[in-house]
Parts: structure tokens; C-alpha cells; sequence
């Protein structure tokens, strides 16, 4: 298998990871949920880990990759407001755990252009 047939299921399988551990361990989300979003922050973790498991199986299946890896560079631009709001909670947590927050911040980049890269080597089927 090639790089290029590997990338999306790599993808999918991150997604599809990230998902399963918003139902597994939703606390540690929920800490993540920008305070500004109406509702339980609950509700926003299992939503959001429902997403990331439907485009993880809509990137998986060939037909549905391209606007499902699309739809994925959105989510990844959508969640990054999470990974802030973390960064500014966890300031007085101990360290390692301020340095795994900080450091989530620049990673949204490469998996937006992920995604996206996965989307147009989809276009090109």
C-alpha cells in the first residue's frame, strides 16, 4: 500500500481514535469546552465525538473521502477555540500537563492541511 492509499486511513484511524475517547474518558474533554457555548459541556463532548467518528468512517470509504476529509479540515479550524480555552485553564496545572496544552495549539495546523491533502488527492480519482 502506498503513502497516498495510507494517509486517509491514517487519518480516519486519529479521527476515529479521538472519538472513541470522547465516549471513553469524556471528563477530560469536558474541561476543554470553551465556557462562552450554551449547554452541558457533556453534551458538547459527546457531539463532538460523534463528529470525529462519523469522519473517520465518511474519510475511510472512498466514495465519501473528499468532502469528508473537507468536512474534517473544518472541524479541526472548528475545535482549535478547545484547545485555547485549555491552554488558558491548565496554566496553574503542573507542568508537563501546561506543556501538552500549549503544545496541541500548533498541531490543528498540520491536521487542517491533512485533511485538505487528503481532500484533493480525493479529487483526483
Amino acid at each position: 500500500m502506498s503513502r497516498s492509499e495510507r494517509s486517509p486511513l491514517l487519518l480516519a484511524g486519529l479521527l476515529a481514535a479521538a472519538g472513541v475517547a470522547h465516549f471513553a474518558a469524556p471528563k477530560q474533554f469536558d474541561a476543554t469546552i470553551p465556557k462562552a457555548l450554551p449547554g452541558s459541556p457533556r453534551t458538547w463532548t459527546y457531539g463532538s465525538g460523534a463528529v470525529e467518528l462519523a469522519l473517520a468512517a465518511g474519510i475511510a470509504l472512498p466514495r465519501t473521502r473528499t468532502a469528508a476529509a473537507r468536512a474534517a479540515a473544518a472541524f479541526f479550524v472548528g475545535v482549535f477555540p478547545a484547545n485555547v480555552q485549555m491552554a488558558v485553564d491548565w496554566q496553574k496545572r503542573p507542568q508537563p500537563y501546561r506543556t501538552a496544552a500549549l503544545a496541541r495549539l500548533p498541531l490543528q495546523l498540520p491536521l487542517v492541511l491533512w485533511a485538505r491533502g487528503v481532500a484533493r488527492a480525493g479529487e483526483g480519482r
